[in-house]
C-alpha cells in the first residue's frame, strides 16, 4: 500500500467537500457515484426496501465503497420528504430511473431545484429523457448496438463480440455522467444555478466513435466489421493463441515497433511488406503459426523488455500480479476484496479506498447526524 492508502490517514481527494446524493439503481448509475466517492465526495446512497435487485452480496458490491446507506421507502407517504431533506443539502443528485419515475415519485428536477436552486440532477438512463425509445426498458448490450460500436468488435464472420458491460453503461454511460455532473457543479458554483444533466449510454457511446466517423468520412475506414487497422483487420493489431492456449495482444502499428515485433517473434525476413493490405492473411496465418510455437509466458518473456507493443492477454484473477501494475498499485486489496484502486491520481489530493462495500441502510445515524436530517431517524432500517 501507498502512504495515501496507511491506516489513520483519511485522503480527502479533490472532491473533498461535495455531497452527492444516489437513488439506488443498478448499473452506470452507481457506478458514476463511486468514482465520485472514489474523488472524495460524500456520497449518501439512498437504498429502498429489499435492495434494487442486483442480486450480488452487498458486503462484496464493490462499487458501494467509500458511500454510506440510507434505506427509505419512496412509496411511504414520508419518503419522498426525506429524500428531499438530503437533496437540499446535496450539490449532486444520481437517479437512474426510466423517465418521468422520479417525477411520479416526488423526487423530480422539479420538487429538488424547489428545495434546492443550485442541486446539479444527474439523470442516467440507456436511451435518454427523451426520444421514441426514451420510455422502453433496454440494457448496455442494445444500446450499443444501435450506435454502430456493438458493430464493430470482433471476428467478421461470426456475430459481435459482447465486451461485457465495460463499453456502454460505464465508458458511455457513467463516465459520461460523471464529466457532465461536474461541468454542471462547476457552473453552479460560479452562478447559483443548478442544472439537468440528461446522460445517455447511447449518447455516450455514439460520442467514443468520434475518431472513427472521421475515418470513415476520410474514406481511412471500412464500414465492417475486421478490415479495418484497429477493428482486428490488422494482423499487427489483434490477439494470438499460444501454444498452451493462451493469448498475446500484439499493437505493433508504427513502422519501427512492428520491425522489433517481426524481429522478435523470428519472422523478419519471411514477411511481405505490412503495407500491402492484399497480403494481410498470409501475414496473420505467419503471426499466428509462430505464435502457437510457445507458451504465453515464454512469449511474454521475449517481448518483455522491448517497444514491440506486445503484451499477454490476462485474466481478472492474474491481472493485479502483472509486475507493472503491481508496482503501479492498480489493484487494492480492501476488507479482503481485491479490486480496481481509484483513478486516476492526484498530487495533492491522494485518494483511496476508505471504506468497503456500503450496506443497506447502516449510514442513518451518521447521515442524519452530518446531513443535518432527522426525519431520516424515522426511516425504515436494514431488515437484515
Amino acid at each position: 500500500m501507498t502512504d495515501a492508502n496507511a491506516p489513520g490517514r483519511r485522503p480527502p481527494g479533490p472532491l473533498a467537500g461535495v455531497r452527492v446524493l444516489e437513488l439506488a439503481g443498478i448499473g452506470p448509475g452507481p457506478f458514476a457515484a463511486m468514482l465520485l466517492a472514489d474523488l472524495g465526495a460524500d456520497v449518501v446512497r439512498v437504498d429502498r426496501p429489499g435492495g434494487p435487485g442486483l442480486g450480488i452480496d452487498p458486503a462484496r458490491d464493490v462499487t458501494n465503497r467509500n458511500k454510506r446507506s440510507v434505506i427509505v421507502d419512496l412509496k411511504d407517504p414520508e419518503g419522498p420528504a426525506r429524500v428531499l431533506d438530503l437533496a437540499q443539502r446535496a450539490d449532486v443528485l444520481i437517479e437512474g430511473y426510466r423517465p418521468g419515475v422520479a417525477e411520479r415519485l416526488g423526487v423530480g428536477p422539479g420538487d429538488c431545484h424547489a428545495r434546492n436552486p443550485r442541486l446539479v440532477y444527474g439523470r442516467m438512463t440507456g436511451w435518454g429523457q427523451r426520444g421514441p425509445l426514451a420510455d422502453r426498458a433496454g440494457h448496455d448490450i442494445g444500446y450499443i448496438a444501435v450506435t454502430g460500436a456493438l458493430g464493430m468488435i470482433g471476428d467478421p464472420d461470426r456475430p459481435p463480440a459482447v465486451p461485457a458491460n465495460l463499453l456502454g453503461d460505464y465508458a458511455g454511460g457513467s463516465l459520461y455522467l460523471v464529466v457532465g455532473v461536474l461541468a454542471a457543479l462547476h457552473h453552479a458554483r460560479a452562478t447559483g444555478t443548478g442544472q439537468v444533466v440528461d446522460a445517455a449510454v447511447v449518447d455516450g457511446t455514439a460520442h467514443l466513435s468520434a475518431m472513427i466517423h472521421g475515418m470513415l468520412a476520410a474514406g481511412d475506414w471500412q464500414d465492417r466489421r475486421g478490415a479495418n487497422l484497429l477493428d482486428g483487420g490488422c494482423p499487427f493489431y489483434g490477439a494470438y493463441e499460444t501454444a498452451d492456449g493462451r493469448y498475446m495482444a500484439v499493437g505493433a502499428l508504427e513502422e519501427r515497433f512492428y520491425e522489433e515485433f517481426v524481429r522478435l517473434l523470428g519472422i523478419e525476413d519471411q514477411t511481405p511488406p505490412r503495407t500491402d493490405v492484399t497480403r494481410w492473411d498470409a501475414l496473420r496465418e505467419q503471426v499466428a503459426a509462430r505464435f502457437r510455437t510457445r507458451t504465453r509466458d515464454e512469449w511474454t518473456a521475449v517481448f518483455e523488455d522491448s517497444d514491440a507493443c506486445v503484451a499477454p492477454v490476462l485474466s481478472l484473477r492474474e491481472a493485479p500480479h502483472h509486475p507493472h501494475l503491481a508496482a503501479r498499485g492498480t489493484f487494492t486489496d480492501h476488507g479482503g476484496i481485491t479490486q480496481p484502486a481509484p483513478a486516476p491520481r492526484f498530487s495533492a489530493t491522494p485518494t483511496a479506498v476508505r471504506t468497503g462495500p456500503a450496506r443497506p441502510g447502516t449510514g442513518t445515524d451518521d447521515v442524519a447526524r452530518d446531513w443535518d436530517v432527522p426525519r431520516l431517524l424515522s426511516a425504515p432500517r436494514n431488515p437484515q
